[in-house]
């Protein structure tokens, strides 16, 4: 089946699907747009002339005028987030049961709410109050969120084995590996992350295996350097 993968040419909502493609050596095609600033880091000066053709062409009407989508078939799908869950579904990465699958799909919720935690700590305008945020963040409260996942991902009855849910690797672990673990992931402080679940077992496990992977480590190897 021939996948083509829509993005611009930067890491971005598209890295997760990019590195499910590559943990399940998975072909596909992808197809990249260009991404500048007129002035570096404003983002009212963008340029995208590639996007701004197939956007005007129609191109991207499937997916609400936005990339990433996902084409299988001649069909597009929209969205990043059904677009791994697709995927995970499609590459064998969504355990071995519907039980599995609506666990792993739980362990991609609990992530969203970090996310979501972290981005109101992100926004904070006062530089004195961001600073002391962040740093409490990192210090305290993602590790806090990795032990109450360690618990939770226990507490599912999962597998003996390195992986968070059933006895090999899915989406879950690929969603949390790119949020707290790997190279240019989701955190701009990257030891800070990294820290996070040392303390956790499950999750430790679970990370050294999916960034042990040796065709994995070879497309970080020769992945293009990007802005983010």
């Amino acid at each position: 089946m021939p996948y083509e993968l829509v993005y611009f040419d930067i890491r971005g909502l598209a890295e997760t699907a990019r590195v499910m493609f590559t943990v399940a050596k998975q072909e596909f095609t992808d197809t990249r747009y260009s991404f500048a600033f007129g002035t570096p880091g404003d983002f009212s000066t963008i340029i995208r002339p590639e996007f701004d053709a197939a956007k005007a062409a129609g191109t991207l009407d499937a997916s609400g005028g936005k990339v990433p989508y996902l084409e299988v078939d001649g069909k597009k799908i929209g969205q990043s987030k059904a677009i791994e869950r697709y995927l995970a579904k499609q590459l064998g990465l969504n355990g071995s049961s519907d039980i599995e699958g609506a666990q792993i799909e739980s362990v991609s919720e609990f992530i969203a709410d970090f996310k979501n935690a972290y981005q109101k700590v992100r926004g904070i305008e006062d530089a004195d109050k961001k600073k002391a945020g962040m740093e409490k963040w990192f210090g305290e409260d993602l590790p806090a969120n990795m032990k109450l996942l360690e618990t939770a991902v226990s507490g599912m009855g999962g597998q003996p084995g390195p992986w968070l849910i059933g006895s090999k690797v899915s989406y879950a672990d690929i969603s949390l590996y790119q949020f707290i673990a790997a190279p240019h992931g989701f955190f701009d402080d990257a030891e800070g992350a990294k820290a996070s679940f040392q303390d956790c077992p499950k999750i430790k496990a679970a990370m050294e295996a999916v960034g042990s992977m040796e065709h994995l480590q070879e497309y970080f190897k020769n992945r293009k350097e990007t802005m983010f």
